[in-house]
């Protein structure tokens, strides 16, 4: 029996090794990586495109491949460590230690300069290595770090925001709201104002941020804005993103995070908010203008305010929540109702101006609007844009032609010759008093107009465009101008038409947003170089002289008390009078209340069960790893019990002997 019992204790010791030795876990299978395309934009000598990235935690390593239509220079962007161009392609890649990690399976973007940029495409995708568990957990931390603080802020409102930009600012809420006197802007004291500032667009295209962002710092960008003596900034944004905002919904904003770290802990709306507290502390004013309806980089070309997924009443909600929400915030002085309303007669969808009640009509869209807003926001002005055409005999012909020829046509939104018929009217003196018109005007470069034909004089667009489209509002006093978007490339016939531009604003002493500040602008560049950060001294110089500024050279704002930026001065250190600070409104906000509430609650949920998801998936895989065997383990442990069994048996029944 000794010997019996040397032998299963040999064989059991033998099938333990060959158990233990014969244990591999199973290799861990990552996902495919994929990209998908949000966005892409070419502008001649740049362009940009957007990824959405997914499937790329466990690679040690990310790379894209981008194919340009065009010449390429040289390659930047956000989320990669670095970017390498051949010929028309770009590489570029991230790591999973390295200091984009966030970028796996977040937004990142890949920007290019050049000639002849006419598109860019995503031509592959490829993960490879094996990230190590902690560069892949610090790797998905990042990347969910929008997303959970999203579910964390989704009731916040605009105090919420990084408001140490605030401190030691000795800002006054309720001293700056502007009115109307005439053909002039006034503060509350009376005394006239100049609006002379810039367009900087991002809100409206998908980035849901301000563009360019992907290589600069935002505050250090606004900050220099300021700096450089623009009082108001004109900021384009979706009708989409503001019912997003809404209903709780914050899409991420994309956005170098290495250069913008203060930015990582804020949602998409967070960072709007914080954009207003940097605009605030600089002595910078807003005017939002609703210059899409979907959020599309292309969404200006639609010609209405409404589409077939997106109604009127969808469009006058976002300007009622957004409204309601800054009804007390007086850095933003003014809302652009929407963007160039336009279409031709021969084209099916086309904005009117008269006096029916056609869906199409401009006119009654935009009273609609603005009572809307100043329901919430009785101090707020009212800018509404013109449309593209009007009858040359409207007695005659109430827009049921659909002969082009029977019209006058212009710029998009640069028609206003409806004015002298169809005045705007929302009802009441005081509330008509807020009310400013806004053509929008461009030179050749942009469209070889009528009036260019021939050669031009500053005479001839005058008598030919500009007198019966617009000017006469300001000629015969019915209400102030605003020129909305005017600029472009400084070159040949264009060139003379934005001198004449500048020429008609000095003399007239028009309000004015340049277009446009960013350098992704491709039919008029920008006042920046494609890094967002290096002004272009040429057109600044050019557009400076145009700026509200003293005999001495010092910018004036629009702020009583803030001065404008560090080059500038306050409107009381200009006009030396003290502002009366006007009455907070009361708005209703139950129905917004509400809704973040039941946002909070739902996001409260979804986090709730998002984490148990997760950490039940965590779970099942720790299980499917850890506990995996090979095959021949499983023999060996097999052979184990068995001999285990045999052992017990046999040893049971000697022990029954004795």
């Amino acid at each position: 029996m000794k010997a019996l019992k040397k032998i299963f204790a040999a064989l059991i010791t033998a099938s333990l090794v060959f158990a233990v030795f014969s244990y591999v876990p199973s290799p861990e299978v990552n996902a495919e990586a994929s990209a998908e395309v949000k966005d892409e934009n070419p502008w001649g000598d740049g362009g940009q495109i957007s990824l959405d990235l997914s499937g790329c935690q466990g690679y040690a390593e990310i790379t894209v491949t981008v194919e340009v239509d065009g010449e390429v220079d040289s390659a930047s962007g956000w989320g990669f460590d670095s970017y390498d161009v051949s010929g028309n392609t770009v590489t570029a890649t991230v790591s999973a230690t390295g200091g984009n990690s966030w970028a796996f399976d977040g937004n990142v973007g890949i920007q290019v300069t050049g000639s002849g940029i006419e598109g860019l495409s995503l031509v592959s995708i490829e993960g490879s290595g094996t990230a190590s568990a902690t560069a892949t957990t610090t790797a998905t931390t990042a990347a969910n770090s929008d997303n959970n603080n999203e579910n964390d802020n989704a009731g916040s409102d605009s105090s919420s925001s990084a408001t140490d930009v605030l401190d030691g600012i000795d800002y006054v809420d309720g001293d700056d709201w502007l009115t109307t006197d005439g053909n002039k802007i006034v503060d509350v004291n009376g005394t006239e104002v100049w609006l002379t500032g810039c367009n900087w667009f991002g809100y409206n295209t998908g980035s849901n941020i301000f563009d360019g962002v992907w290589n600069c710092n935002m505050k250090d960008a606004l900050t220099s804005i300021a700096d450089h003596g623009f009082n108001l900034l004109r900021v384009p944004m979706s009708a989409e993103l503001l019912l997003q905002w809404k209903n709780g919904e914050y899409p991420e904003a994309n956005y170098n995070h290495a250069y913008n770290p203060e930015l990582e802990s804020m949602n998409s709306l967070e960072i709007f908010d914080y954009a207003l507290d940097i605009c605030k502390a600089n002595g910078v004013k807003v005017m939002i203008d609703i210059h899409t309806v979907p959020t599309d980089s292309m969404g200006h070309n639609l010609p209405l305010w409404y589409t077939d997924e997106f109604s009127a009443d969808d469009y006058f909600e976002a300007l009622d929540w957004l409204s309601a929400r800054y009804a007390n915030n007086d850095t933003i002085i003014a809302y652009d109702l929407k963007n160039e309303p336009h279409g031709k007669a021969s084209e099916e969808d086309h904005a009117i101006w008269n006096d029916s009640d056609d869906e199409n009509n401009w006119k009654a869209a935009a009273e609609t609007a603005g009572n809307i807003i100043l329901d919430n926001n009785p101090y707020a002005l009212i800018v509404i844009e013109g449309i593209q055409i009007y009858p040359t005999d409207p007695v005659n012909n109430d827009y049921t032609s659909t002969n082009d020829d029977d019209y006058y046509n212009s710029w998009w939104g640069g028609n206003l010759r409806a004015v002298a018929d169809y005045p705007i009217d929302f009802g009441s003196r005081e509330r008509n008093r807020q009310i400013i018109y806004s053509p929008h005007d461009y030179g050749p470069t942009v469209y070889a107009q009528p009036w260019f034909g021939g050669g031009f004089t500053y005479e001839s667009l005058y008598g030919d465009y500009w007198h019966d489209a617009w000017l006469y509002i300001t000629e015969d006093n019915i209400a102030p101008l605003l020129i909305g978007e005017w600029g472009g490339f400084m070159t040949g016939d264009n060139l003379t038409w934005m001198t004449y531009m500048r020429q008609l604003i000095a003399q007239y002493h028009l309000n004015h947003t340049f277009w446009c500040y960013n350098a992704n602008s491709g039919d008029t560049g920008g006042l920046v170089l494609d890094d967002f950060v290096t002004w272009d001294s040429e057109k600044y110089e050019f557009v400076r002289e145009v700026l509200w500024q003293t005999e001495d050279g010092e910018f004036i704002g629009l702020d009583h008390e803030v001065a404008l930026g560090s080059n500038g001065i306050s409107l009381s250190e200009f006009t030396g009078l003290e502002a009366t600070v006007l009455e907070s409104v009361a708005v209703d906000e139950s129905d917004d209340t509400g809704s973040e509430t039941q946002a909070q609650e739902e996001t409260s949920e979804e986090a709730e069960g998002a984490t148990s998801g997760n950490a039940s998936d965590a779970a099942q895989s720790a299980d499917e790893s850890e506990s995996s065997v090979s095959p021949l383990a499983v023999i060996g442990i097999a052979v184990l019990v068995i001999l285990g069994g045999v052992a017990s048996f046999l040893l049971g029944k000697r022990s029954v002997r004795k």
